[in-house]
């Protein structure tokens, strides 16, 4: 078994560049197999999310030759076969060859995702949309079934703006007959991103980026190109970590205006940033003011930045609060930045924090993929050794995390126990 070992307390300098998104990259390789020739994605991250994604692939039939973070994907042998479940249950994102598969094929047969347990994230309104282009959706235990003679435009209407259902039902209606309108669509970057792709293969989508999605179908899509926009959750990460613990760390190769909601609260907490066309700059906070913040959907404050931006409260002077809205299981973490020290209470879906609180190190669990890297960070401004458990749930998502902060001066290694 593998643990992260960190010797905090030490001040960190010098530049972390960003790897690609894996909140777009795990919706764009599957998005790949809707092409019958080939799909070159560059800047893609490397992180086991993308490995299962990729042994999917391969069992499709797609052959994939990489070099780095440059991926070409032969599309031209893809065939239709029930995804394993050993692939699908390694990552919540297994469920976007829902939506490629149903518009390539018609016909879907796959074990329910798996992926982090922040909460019961249900699929119902991705089912729903596949229902309305005129797909039949059996379940059988933990396997779907989603088939349909044909596929054919529709009006559909999200009750919530869900990123997960605005990508699967955008994947599985650029082949359907006609138009498609998706209503209350998700905003993300991540979507903008998927849907510009799918337009280089030759689809017709327009408004990708507002909540009005309108979608022309296309007999065929061919090769396609695109390169994974930076991770703006990872610079998030290492934003807040430089607040803490930094002395001018550049954070490298990100777009400032997909992480305004972080920044803005960085500075209402007197955070010193300064901001360039492609970087931040940031250094450890002089001045530290109790703020209070909500998830919200994008442009809004990301739930996925959340638990980073808890720890960061508790080195806050007076009272701070955060209010999750979109995942009902994402306060675990709290436990155990509490044994470290930390003076954090969670009501429900609200948590509230005293601070500031000196940190010690400890060991703790990573609970999930965000809660893995707070740990991390907790590590880092706290005095003595922490050892984190369960660190698969970091390597999901954190592109060469070790070796990031290893080159910034911490003091951080891999080991085994």
């Amino acid at each position: 078994m593998q643990q992260i070992h960190i010797q905090g307390g030490k001040l960190l300098e010098g530049t972390i560049n960003i790897s690609g998104a894996k909140n777009s990259c795990v919706a764009l390789l599957p998005a790949a197999i809707l092409c019958s020739n080939k799909a070159i994605i560059d800047n893609v991250p490397d992180i086991s999310d993308v490995y299962y994604l990729e042994k999917i692939i391969e069992q499709l039939g797609g052959k994939i030759t990489k070099d780095n973070d440059h991926f070409e994907i032969d599309c031209n042998n893809i065939k239709n076969t029930a995804i394993k479940e050993e692939y699908s249950s390694k990552l919540r994102a297994s469920y976007y060859f829902m939506g490629a598969l149903l518009g390539k094929f018609h016909y879907v047969e796959m074990y329910f995702p798996g992926g982090c347990n922040i909460g019961l994230r249900p699929i119902n309104l991705h089912l729903e949309g596949f229902k309305k282009l005129g797909a039949k959706v059996i379940n059988q235990g933990n396997k779907y079934i989603i088939k349909a003679d044909s596929l054919k435009g529709n009006f559909i209407n999200l009750d919530f703006a869900s990123v997960g259902a605005t990508i699967n039902i955008l994947l599985a209606a650029v082949l359907a007959e006609g138009q498609t309108i998706i209503n209350n669509a998700a905003c993300e970057p991540e979507i903008v991103n998927v849907a510009s792709f799918l337009t280089s293969m030759g689809a017709k989508i327009y408004g990708a980026g507002t909540s009005r999605i309108k979608i022309i179908g296309v007999k065929e899509l061919k090769s396609g190109y695109t390169e994974v926009i930076p991770d703006r959750i990872e610079a998030g990460t290492y934003l807040i970590m430089g607040a803490l613990i930094g002395k001018k760390i550049t954070i490298n190769n990100i777009i400032p205006e997909h992480i305004e909601s972080l920044t803005s609260k960085l500075l209402e907490s007197g955070a010193e940033l300064e901001i360039y066309e492609n970087k931040i700059i940031v250094s450890q906070n002089k001045v530290k003011n109790a703020i209070n913040i909500k998830s919200q959907v994008f442009p809004g404050f990301p739930t996925d930045i959340g638990q980073p931006m808890g720890l960061y409260m508790t080195q806050l002077n007076g009272f701070s609060t955060y209010e999750e809205t979109i995942y009902e299981n994402r306060m675990q973490y709290t436990k155990y930045l509490n044994q470290m020290g930390a003076n954090m209470n969670v009501t429900g879906q609200k948590l509230s924090i005293i601070g500031p609180t000196p940190l010690k190190g400890a060991y703790v669990t990573a609970t999930d993929l965000r809660a893995g890297a707070t740990m991390v960070i907790a590590g880092l401004i706290a005095d003595g050794d922490t050892y984190i458990e369960e660190i698969n749930h970091i390597l999901r998502g954190y592109s060469g995390i070790i070796e990031k902060l290893q080159a910034v001066g911490a003091n951080i290694e891999i080991i085994e126990i």
